[in-house]
């Protein structure tokens, strides 16, 4: 079945009608990467790629995008202080941050309108897997693994859930994710990677700073079986399909 670019484009939530035009008048929209001539051309969604500004727009339905999040950015649908995570993604009203980044911390963000995907991804019964990079201000010790892996006292009601600490003695174990600036920090046990099934709010320095250490530089690497791929680039964002619920969270 054939439709309408702008309404094929509007449908999926890149904006109404009007907006979608203009898009495709400033030469933003393409297909098959080809740049879209106008609004009223047909497409077929089940064999088209339909992409603006480089992001492929999924068909009608939900849609997720995998964000690289850049430092400066706040996790909000708005802010009036600070420029939001949704300017980074095709507009849409109904897309909304699936959990929460610190302004400063970079990485993966997932952005939806499946709200019920994203309530199952965040609750802590599911036990989403999340992994961070980390640089920390002085080396980790090693005695920090079974404490982080029993549940360390953040001053909340309950210690975190067991996490899972690695400390990269020798480097990162993908240097492409290290900004150049931090590459002095490898090997000097600076380096970790920390793994977590919880998003409380700072958890991941608050819990480094519990056992004497503070966090540099913060990167989420994978939320689930979704990984940030080394050649997105900051703030670039890519259309994701999610994999079914029972393979995605990994039930303990």
């Amino acid at each position: 079945m054939q439709i309408r670019l702008d309404k094929f484009l509007a449908d999926a939530g890149v904006g109404t009608r009007s907006e979608v035009k203009n898009l495709i008048k400033r030469k933003t929209v393409t297909i098959n990467g080809i740049c879209a001539a106008k609004p009223e051309i047909k497409i077929t969604p089940d064999a088209d790629e339909v992409a603006v500004n480089g992001t492929t727009v999924a068909a009608r339905g939900f849609v997720t995008y995998m964000l690289h999040k850049p430092a400066g950015y706040v996790c909000a649908v708005k802010d009036d202080r600070f420029p939001t995570v949704m300017e980074l993604v095709p507009q849409n009203r109904d897309l909304f941050p699936v959990g929460r980044l610190d302004k400063d911390t970079e990485g993966l963000l997932l952005i939806t309108n499946d709200g019920g995907m994203a309530h199952r991804m965040l609750s802590p019964r599911s036990h989403v897997d999340k992994t961070y990079l980390a640089v920390l201000d002085r080396p980790a010790e090693k005695t920090y693994i079974p404490l982080f892996s029993a549940g360390v006292d953040i001053g909340d009601d309950t210690p975190t859930l067991p996490a899972r600490l690695v400390i990269c003695d020798d480097e990162s174990p993908e240097p492409g994710y290290l900004p150049e600036e931090y590459h002095a920090y490898s090997g000097l046990g600076c380096v970790v990677l920390l793994t977590i099934q919880e998003g409380r709010y700072h958890q991941v320095k608050r819990m480094f700073h519990a056992v004497g250490n503070e966090v540099l530089y913060l990167k989420r690497l994978s939320f689930g079986t979704l990984v940030l791929p080394l050649s997105l680039k900051k703030g670039e964002a890519i259309c994701v399909e999610l994999p079914k619920p029972e393979i995605f969270l990994k039930q303990t």
